[in-house]
């Protein structure tokens, strides 16, 4: 067949268009676009370009890399893939129960297509919509994804286009939505070409991992278009339902339209033409309500935002950890200012900082906030990626998991959280050229050094010992232990889909009130309450009149005329509804 390609060289003098032992002069048109026409193109070709006589890159819009960063482009034509979703209306932000996955340690077989066997899982325990680390083309066959550099190409690991597609279809099929989590606050090193086509790289703003995109520059048009045709791509072609935008205080953008202002309306704009809601998750530790407030009101129109700091009040309280971040939480005071509003800086003094942080969230709600007690982040972002059994008791687990799901926040699990899994999930790379590689080893053993660690403690992100120990072991699910844990997630599941008090996202409906001295926590939603006991003896707080029981993490709980004892390290869960 014949194919039209283009691509955007605007420094080139030349550019010749590869498909297979083909080489073809391209034309250089408008705005720097440059387009040549390939005869006798095949299904499934292989395909480059060549600036001004050099080596053959691939396309940097590449739909398929199925050698990895460094091989061809594969065509692929999207009408083809025969979609069975066609009665699929999305998965409405609002009210959904998240579930973040790593697709190559979910299964033991680390594909897409391995992933659709556990669905069934995920909707017998209520997950309404799955939250996919990134698939974009990385290097190496194993990695965790934040380090793509062929953005619009799904991981050829993980079954490519075909396999993506697969997926999605078959969680729509399941009544499940799918998430992606994207990243454009910068691209990995290796296999990075964009600079040789064009000013994708700013010389003025730098992030913590190097140049920053350049979204507000010379050339900037261009950089903005492939950010945002990227985003659409995934939900237009892949039927995505949802992005996580990684790090996008990160997007430095000094135009008078933010990038990420001008991506929302677009994305709006697309849930309109394909008849079902799309909505766009921002990641950001800066505590600003600007990311999802609505663009009438000055904001950038996000439906929400993840709120680390909900999982730090939590994990400090719960753990007693207060080495890094932590040592900004850990109070009673803290965990009941997160369970209202998600964060917990609005304003003050951070003493991890060393400077005020935040802001109010006035006039935001529940579904605004994503909230988690595990994620890959706050798992894997430690020294051997040890989750947090290792650091508090079953009963603790239980208690964090009783905050999350009655909370008016978005709740997201992790995989295997619900069952307490054992696994963990460490930080691992798969990196072809060996000085990065050392680097990356380095580098980690260099950071976790100042904690105490010794370097041998170490896991070594390259060796695939790593990989493989990070893989979910759904053996667990055979042993009474994990069962009971994936029985109590599932009831307060189904407790925050019955009772409508539970689901409530208004921020000013929510009360918590604490005693420092017993060690406990009261959360009131409406006519549900929340019993939290963390001290070590149990403790009989005051019966609501009319209550009764609706759950408890402690078969020890006990309700009485006049109270309801609370086991140490327990929840429990009343209703004062008839």
């Amino acid at each position: 067949m014949t194919k039209d390609f283009s691509v955007w060289a605007p420094a080139a003098d030349r550019v010749d268009l590869v498909v297979g032992d083909r080489r073809t002069s391209m034309a250089r048109q408008a705005g720097d676009w440059w387009h040549g026409v390939g005869d006798h193109v095949p299904g499934r070709a292989r395909y480059g370009f060549a600036l001004d006589g050099g080596p053959v890159r691939p396309d940097p819009r590449s739909p398929s890399q199925p050698d990895g960063v460094e091989g061809l482009s594969e065509v692929v034509d999207h009408r083809a893939f025969d979609w069975a979703d066609r009665g699929w209306r999305g998965a409405p932000l609002r009210g959904a129960l998240l579930y973040e996955l790593h697709v190559g340690t979910f299964t033991p077989g680390g594909t897409f297509d391995t992933a659709i066997e556990r669905l069934p899982h995920l909707v017998d325990l209520g997950v309404d919509a799955i939250e996919l680390l990134p698939v974009a083309e990385f290097p190496g066959d194993r990695g965790w994804g934040y380090d793509g550099v062929d953005l619009f190409a799904p991981h050829h690991a993980y079954g490519g286009p075909d396999g993506l597609k697969r997926l999605v279809d078959a969680s729509h099929r399941a009544g499940i939505g799918v998430v992606v989590d994207v990243v454009y606050n910068h691209l990995g090193p290796a296999g990075n070409h964009l600079a040789e086509f064009g000013p994708y790289f700013s010389e003025r703003h730098r992030t913590n991992w190097g140049p920053a995109l350049n979204l507000d520059g010379p050339g900037s048009d261009e950089v903005r278009r492939f950010v945002i045709d990227n985003a659409l791509m995934w939900l237009r072609d892949y039927h995505a339902d949802g992005l996580r935008l990684d790090a996008v205080h990160a997007l430095i953008d000094n135009s008078a339209r933010h990038v990420l202002e001008e991506l929302a309306e677009e994305v709006d704009a697309l849930a309109t033409e394909v008849r079902r809601p799309l909505f766009l998750i921002a990641e950001s530790d800066l505590n600003d309500p600007r990311f999802v407030r609505s663009r009438d009101a000055g904001g950038y129109g996000f439906d929400a935002a993840w709120a680390d700091e909900w999982h730090h009040a939590v994990h400090a309280t719960l753990s007693g950890e207060r080495s890094g971040y932590y040592e900004d939480f850990g109070s009673l005071a803290q965990l009941a200012k997160a369970l209202r509003q998600a964060w917990v800086y609005d304003g003050q003094w951070s003493p991890h900082r060393r400077r005020a942080h935040g802001r109010p969230p006035t006039g935001l709600v529940g579904h605004q906030f994503v909230v988690s007690t595990q994620n890959h982040d706050q798992v894997g972002n430690r020294a051997v990626g040890d989750r947090p059994g290792r650091h508090m008791s079953t009963g603790r687990l239980r208690v964090a998991a009783a905050l999350l799901l009655t909370g008016p926040f978005i709740p997201m699990l992790f995989q295997g959280e619900e069952w307490g899994a054992t696994t963990p999930f460490a930080y691992f790379t798969d990196l072809g050229d060996p000085g990065l590689a050392q680097a990356v080893t380095e580098g980690r053993r260099h950071e976790f050094a100042a904690f105490g660690w010794e370097p041998d403690q170490i896991p070594d992100p390259q060796a695939l010992a790593t990989f493989d120990s990070s893989k979910l072991s759904w053996a667990e699910l055979d042993e009474p232990d994990h069962l009971e844990m994936l029985d109590w997630y599932r009831r307060l599941v189904t407790l925050r889909r019955q009772v409508p008090d539970l689901a409530d996202p208004r921020l000013s409906t929510v009360e918590a009130e604490i005693d420092e001295a017993a060690q406990t926590v009261i959360v009131r939603r409406g006519t549900a309450i929340v019993l939290v006991n963390l001290g070590t003896q149990a403790h009989a707080f005051a019966r609501p009149p009319g209550s009764t029981l609706l759950a408890a993490s402690d078969a020890a709980t006990a309700l009485d005329a006049a109270t309801v004892t609370v086991p140490s390290d327990a929840a429990a869960i009343v209703t004062t509804r008839p």
